[in-house]
């Protein structure tokens, strides 16, 4: 009887290793996602409650705005923005051009990717700024819509 059990046990316990290994697998790989970052393309796209234009209006978003696309149709991506908001908007007022926004009350962006570097601007909360390259752990590289660049700690902005 006690033999039984230890095979029983034994047999159990590696059914559960296997298993944790697989939810550990499918965990680093969620993680591993890159997610898909857009801007919106036009002065003022109107942001809907499904991918219809007979659809309920939710918002209107402004130009630049950052946006991660979760899910795709026909025509239509279902986005989030920085503040969680999910709205359907037509592809047609997306651009692959990344931009960032801050959501900090004060963003410091230095001259290189170190805080003891030159402190370059400081962009307030809601800031939009171009997203030009994120090549340094913990960084991202920026330019002001009225051209200044620098490094922003990622942990300030939205949308890299």
């Amino acid at each position: 009887m006690i033999k039984s059990l230890l095979i029983k046990s034994s047999w159990l316990k590696s059914k559960i290793s296997v298993l944790l290994m697989g939810v550990l697998l499918l965990l680093s790989s969620y993680a591993a996602a890159e997610m898909e970052f857009f801007s919106i393309a036009e002065n003022a796209a109107v942001m809907y409650d499904a991918p219809s234009l007979r659809a309920d209006k939710l918002y209107v978003a402004s130009l630049y705005l950052p946006v991660e696309i979760v899910v795709n149709v026909d025509g239509w991506a279902k986005v989030r923005d920085s503040s969680g908001s999910l709205a359907w908007v037509e592809k047609k007022a997306l651009s692959q051009q990344r931009y960032v926004i801050v959501t900090v009350p004060l963003a410091d962006i230095y001259q290189t990717a170190d805080m003891s570097s030159e402190l370059v601007f400081q962009a307030e909360e809601n800031i939009v700024m171009e997203w030009l390259d994120s090549d340094v752990m913990g960084w991202v590289k920026v330019r002001h819509l009225d051209g200044q660049m620098g490094y922003v700690k990622v942990n300030q902005v939205w949308g890299s």
